[in-house]
């Protein structure tokens, strides 16, 4: 079976790769986004699946609008490929594209369908707190990721898992399905299962308002934002920016799903009518205890503006932190 591989960051990578092993398939080329400034440095550099094309001497192609780049769809289109395999390309594609291979154009996508359909679907899942994440494979059509679904496949996500924890593994489970969904299309053994509209999430493009704490949510909201939109959460500490970039919610509820050290917290808190937003206790080794609108979240790591990132120990002792102090604006 021959197709081409369109994709651009480093989710795109492991489905590449596995498609490159498979004996029954040829990977004819690769579409990606073009060459980007990335890093501290600021450097123009290729996107991580243009890397690996590269090294695996493949044809590339680049467009800022592929849609209107007639020079590349007659290319593609000479290629006479049996399917177009599209995982975090960047782009909407045009009916012309999604017409030209024998087999369609298959795209995996970070969720299981309909839910979270959209740019960010790990990112929403984790906010919302989903205890599920997936991957689904569908026949793409004009919309976004509303095309019929093929195959699917799911993990569990652990309380203290973060956005690039879960990519990392749905990137891994890609692969294997991608070839599973390509080898029964070609044997036509595989049946669209058309979506259901009714139950339709999404999941946009992330604002930056997005990673503003309000210390008057919950602590497992709280957590599930930052963990869901990592590392980017911020909030005011003396007068500076924080990032806050891995927590914990504490509590029995809790317990059972975090590791014994954490769990063991809960009972010596004094209790605490602190308002929203208030450290109410520093856990040794561990990092400060802050008050939120229903209950209480350790703060795992951190950076401070200007700064290294720091384990929330190391930043409790370096700082000095006293309870009592405040993150974010006190309430009125």
């Amino acid at each position: 079976m021959k197709l081409i591989y369109w994709g651009t960051p480093q989710f795109a990578v492991p489905s590449l790769r596995r498609l490159l092993q498979a004996p029954e398939i040829e990977v004819l080329g690769v579409v990606t986004q073009p060459d980007k400034r990335r890093g501290r440095g600021s450097k123009v550099s290729p996107s991580p699946v243009k890397t690996v094309a590269m090294d695996a001497g493949l044809p590339i192609w680049q467009s800022h609008n592929i849609k209107k780049d007639q020079e590349i769809l007659a290319e593609l289109r000479s290629q006479g490929a049996d399917a177009f395999v599209v995982v975090a390309y960047g782009q909407l594609l045009s009916p012309e594209i999604l017409a030209m291979p024998r087999l369609g154009c298959i795209n995996s996508h970070g969720s299981l369908l309909p839910k979270y359909r959209g740019a960010a679907p790990i990112q929403w899942g984790l906010y919302h707190g989903e205890t599920r994440a997936g991957i689904t494979t569908m026949l793409m059509d004009e919309g976004m990721d509303t095309g019929d679904m093929l195959l699917t496949t799911s993990i569990e996500i652990g309380l203290l898992e973060n956005t690039l924890d879960v990519a990392i593994r749905l990137a891994d489970l890609s692969g294997d399905l991608l070839i599973d969904t390509l080898n029964q299309l070609d044997q036509q053994t595989l049946t669209p299962t058309p979506q259901s509209s009714d139950q339709a999430t999404y999941a946009p493009l992330i604002q930056k308002s997005d990673f503003v704490l309000d210390w008057s949510r919950s602590a497992i909201a709280l957590h599930n934002q930052i963990r869901g939109f990592s590392p980017n959460c911020v909030t005011q500490f003396r007068e500076s920016g924080l990032k806050i970039m891995a927590t914990a919610p504490l509590g029995e509820t809790y317990a059972a799903d975090l590791p014994e050290e954490l769990a063991a917290l809960t009972p010596v808190i004094p209790p605490s009518d602190a308002s929203p937003g208030r450290i109410v206790y520093i856990a040794p080794q561990q990092g400060p205890v802050i008050q939120t609108g229903e209950g209480l979240l350790l703060l795992r790591s951190l950076q401070l503006a200007g700064k290294r990132r720091q384990s929330g120990g190391d930043f409790a002792n370096g700082l000095r932190l006293s309870v009592g102090e405040q993150l974010g604006e006190a309430a009125a």
